[in-house]
Parts: C-alpha cells; sequence; structure tokens
C-alpha cells in the first residue's frame, strides 16, 4: 500500500486550488483535438467534492441554454490548467444536489458577504 501512495504522490499538485461547496468558479480545462491543444473555461457552482489524495474530485454545475451541464473534474490532473473563484457562496451544506430540481432564481446560490 505504501508503493502505491509514492506513486501517487508524484502526481499531487503542489498548490491545491481553494475553493469551497457552493462557490462560483470557472475552471481551465485543456481540449486536445487531435494534434492541436487549446484551453476551455467552464464555468459553474461547485455542488460536491469527494475522495482524498489522486482521486480528489469536485463536480461543477451548471444551466445552458436551459438544459443543466454537470462536469466531474480531478483536481490533481494536469488537463485542469486553473481554478479561480468567480464568486464566494454561503451554504450550510456539503452536497448541493438539491439544486438539480431548482429551476431560475430559486437554483441561485447566496453569496458570502465578508
Amino acid at each position: 500500500m505504501d508503493a502505491l501512495k509514492l506513486i501517487a504522490a508524484d502526481s499531487i499538485k503542489e498548490s491545491k486550488p481553494s475553493f469551497e461547496i457552493g462557490d462560483t468558479v470557472r475552471v481551465s480545462v485543456n481540449i486536445r483535438e487531435g494534434e492541436r491543444e487549446r484551453i476551455q473555461m467552464f464555468e459553474g457552482t461547485v455542488i460536491a467534492r469527494k475522495g482524498s489524495g489522486v482521486a480528489e474530485t469536485f463536480t461543477v454545475r451548471r444551466v445552458s441554454y436551459g438544459v443543466g451541464v454537470e462536469r466531474v473534474f480531478p483536481v490533481h490532473s494536469p488537463n485542469v490548467k486553473g481554478v479561480t473563484v468567480v464568486r464566494k457562496g454561503r451554504v450550510r451544506r456539503a452536497k448541493l444536489y438539491y439544486l438539480r430540481d431548482r429551476v431560475g432564481k430559486a437554483a441561485k446560490v447566496k453569496e458570502q458577504l465578508r
């Protein structure tokens, strides 16, 4: 088991992005199309964080043209170039799956005032 942890330690990023559940984030993802590479932005609300170590992931949800779109990103993936926090959210739970059933303004997360 220790050998697996040693191998996994090499692929962990030094600077882990700092964001919480309920934050609106902009994720920069490296997209490969054949020979070409480009960076695509995905902006939405963080509704879940799971796992630990190399297997840690977070789920981002947004509504695009009236359809809810969710993407799961590995925190330590080399394809995730960066995560920037657009807006801090004020929530009281660890998973925001209830936002899937809400429509319009009811699906918004209140902003955290500092």
